[in-house]
């Protein structure tokens, strides 16, 4: 990446899960999740920590606001959000210790506002930050659960061989609730997406771009070079691909309703949970701390369906 500007000073003391990047040369906003704390902090989770969402919402406002800066110069001026991870994986979803403890204790509450914020990120980003702005997802590792559903809520995929996305909540007895459905029928049948949501599978990238989810696939390497081909190709098309965002906007709205309907079913649904269950959940939260340097969706999903 060249011409990188990181963010002014007196926001980068303050981030410890994500990692911000400018490029000016084509008005790309890049982030990286699980930043610094990923390699310092043997704590860490590559997952969806209330931290983590936080600082994604503050991504989010400063990418705007340089957007809004720039969209004033042209009317078909176009940016992009870019979504990557300095892990070995993309996310392995919400925070499962924290569900755990929440549910225990019956704190629906807690639940909601947990799942709210996470509802405020898929639909913010599904709904492209800014009217100018396209947004990517750089998938370099796994995505399990709701890093695949932040995946989803970007316009494009870019994926390399070798990645393993899909949905283990079924496994402790619950399903995707922050945005799954909705988001995967507008690539998919709803039949296909409902088998996606409940058979626990892990898909593989091909598989995904086999069935037109992943949008790019590439090989090992090369899925920051694939990155910067789309934003090159949409700047050439900048006014047909800020047009066809209105035209998809409106042929397949997903809604903030629509969003915060389905997340109360699957807070209902999360604290009807039993020991059990609670114990797969706990038994993958401790398969995450592990974070192999590869296959670690398939490790973690593993440990858990052997804890049933």
């Amino acid at each position: 990446m060249t011409n990188v500007e990181l963010l002014h000073r007196d926001c980068a003391t303050a981030l410890s899960t994500i990692r911000i990047e400018h490029d000016p040369s084509n008005d790309a906003h890049w982030c990286f999740m699980h930043a610094q704390q990923a390699f310092a902090d043997p704590t860490y989770r590559a997952c969806f920590s209330p931290g983590l969402l936080r600082e994604l919402r503050l991504f989010a406002r400063q990418a705007i606001e340089r957007i809004s800066d720039r969209s004033q110069e042209a009317e078909t001026q176009l940016s992009h959000i870019v979504l990557g991870s300095d892990a070995h994986v993309f996310n392995l979803g919400g925070d499962l210790q924290l569900f755990a403890g929440l549910i225990r204790n019956r704190d629906r509450d807690g639940l909601l506002r947990y799942a709210t914020e996470c509802v405020d990120n898929i639909h913010l980003l599904h709904t492209r930050l800014h009217p100018n702005a396209h947004t990517v997802a750089l998938v370099e590792g796994d995505a399990l659960g709701g890093g695949f559903e932040l995946a989803l809520a970007c316009q494009t995929i870019v994926a390399e061989r070798g990645v393993q996305m899909g949905f283990p909540e079924v496994l402790f007895g619950l399903f995707p609730g922050m945005g799954a459905y909705s988001l995967l029928v507008q690539k998919t049948t709803p039949k296909v997406a409902e088998e996606m949501m409940l058979n626990g599978r892990m898909y593989s990238s091909d598989e995904l771009h086999q069935m037109g989810i992943v949008d790019v696939l590439v090989d090992k390497g090369e899925g920051t070079r694939a990155v910067h081909e789309v934003i090159r190709q949409n700047r050439r098309i900048a006014a047909a691909r800020l047009a066809l965002h209105q035209v998809r906007d409106g042929a397949y709205p997903v809604t903030h309703d629509e969003l915060m309907r389905i997340t109360r079913i699957w807070v209902d649904t999360a604290l009807q949970l039993g020991d059990r269950q609670l114990r797969v959940m706990e038994r993958l939260v401790r398969a995450q701390l592990r974070r192999p340097g590869t296959a670690a969706g398939d490790q973690a999903i593993g440990e858990a369906a052997s804890a049933g």
